[in-house]
């Protein structure tokens, strides 16, 4: 793990998720970035699976259905201080 991670929650955000993490990986190459994606029909969770950094310094937190941006940072926060 980096010393810095970037929690970003999802829902239905495949159009953005690409340009999201490449932004953030070319501003930071040493970031670690977890999104808690909330069972976006659209493939978000997907998406973030196939990265090629996909559990190197991408995570991702799938949650069943919308859960709200409240619990998705807060589930977020508890996996970081597991890691």
């Amino acid at each position: 793990m980096n010393n810095i991670l970037a929690i970003s929650p999802t829902y239905n955000e495949i159009d953005n998720i690409e340009l999201f993490i490449n932004s953030l990986l070319n501003q930071k190459p040493d970031i670690d970035i977890l999104i808690v994606d909330d069972g976006s029909p659209d493939g978000t969770g997907n998406f973030v699976r196939s990265h090629r950094l996909f559990n190197e310094s991408i995570f991702l937190i799938s949650r069943e259905k919308k859960m709200g941006l409240g619990s998705a940072y807060c589930e977020g926060f508890k996996w970081a201080i597991k890691q």
